[in-house]
């Protein structure tokens, strides 16, 4: 089901976890926020509490996660709770946290789901704006891929490929909605490999990571006990990091994603390329299912 208004929050919800790379204790409270606010982080910890929006000219760093900063202050690890308000349709929130990095909570956006049913959700008065795609823009580099391409729906198919047993190459493709990222997305993990984690723990990062809220990989099995929530995870995580990095485009996409071998800086690289080709998209208020464009998605 596709939402044609603006949504937020019914009520605010408050919670608290880990940062998984600086490992300290954060309290995080959602609000509702009104029609075309957008997005914004707010750091309660700081002197006038300064706020800055979810955009992706806001980017300040996409190594270990997606860091969003201004002024001299940052807001890290964003993306998995900007797949949840995209998955589920939210335009309009204002996030409140007393440090510098989201909690991780089980390393998926599942725990993020569960708080914000608790809220509801909110139909607001003001109409949705979309970008509409009308011509393919792509990137390449070193084996790396992102495109978009005209359709008239949200759709991701994405391909990873990993030199692990485990892994190997996973391919996936979903149409973006508030049922499918609920049921096949949202409880997907973000994962890592064994020696990455020690040596980002040696170095002062990873510090709040562990098994509960990391699925761990050494040379050949996961160390997780509890083995893995669908046989292929890790593709499933890696749409949900696509689909946060993408709505920091600060508008519903509609258009056909392809994603093959990328990250979180790729991403971001790709999302500078679409704002500025201009001409290969315009942004339009759609009322109804009548006015979605009539271009058919890429049959893969």
């Amino acid at each position: 089901m596709m939402h044609f208004r603006q949504r937020t929050i019914s009520k605010p919800v408050g919670f608290s976890g880990i940062g998984v790379h600086s490992g300290k204790k954060v309290n995080l409270t959602i609000k509702p926020a009104p029609v075309n606010h957008g997005i914004k982080f707010v750091r309660t910890d700081l002197t006038d509490k300064p706020s800055v929006s979810a955009h992706f000219n806001m980017v300040v760093d996409t190594s270990l996660a997606t860091v969003i900063g201004y002024d001299g202050f940052i807001v890290s690890t964003i993306e998995h709770l900007m797949a949840t308000f995209a998955g589920f349709s939210i335009d309009n929130a204002i996030v409140e946290l007393d440090a510098y990095e989201l909690p991780i909570m089980d390393g998926s956006a599942g725990p993020f789901i569960s708080y914000i049913k608790t809220a509801g959700l909110e139909e607001q008065l003001g109409p949705k704006y979309f970008f509409i795609v009308k011509e393919p823009i792509e990137l390449k580099e070193d084996g790396k891929f992102v495109g978009v391409y005209p359709a008239s729906k949200f759709k991701i198919t994405c391909t990873i490929y990993y030199d692990h047993p485990l892994i190997r190459e996973q391919s996936y493709s979903i149409d973006v909605s508030d049922q499918v990222f609920e049921k096949e997305i949202c409880r997907a993990r973000t994962f890592g490999f064994l020696q990455e984690i020690e040596y980002l723990k040696k170095y002062g990062f990873a510090r709040g990571g562990s098994l509960d809220n990391v699925i761990v990989l050494d040379e050949k099995d996961i160390l997780n006990k509890d083995g893995l929530r669908f046989p292929d995870e890790f593709v499933r995580h890696k749409i949900l990091d696509c689909i946060g990095d993408f709505s920091l485009l600060g508008m519903p996409v509609l258009g056909h994603v392809i994603v093959n071998k990328s990250g979180h800086s790729f991403n971001h690289a790709f999302l500078k390329k679409f704002f500025e080709n201009k001409k290969s998209w315009e942004t339009r208020i759609i009322h109804d299912i009548n006015e979605l464009p009539q271009s058919k998605s890429l049959a893969i």
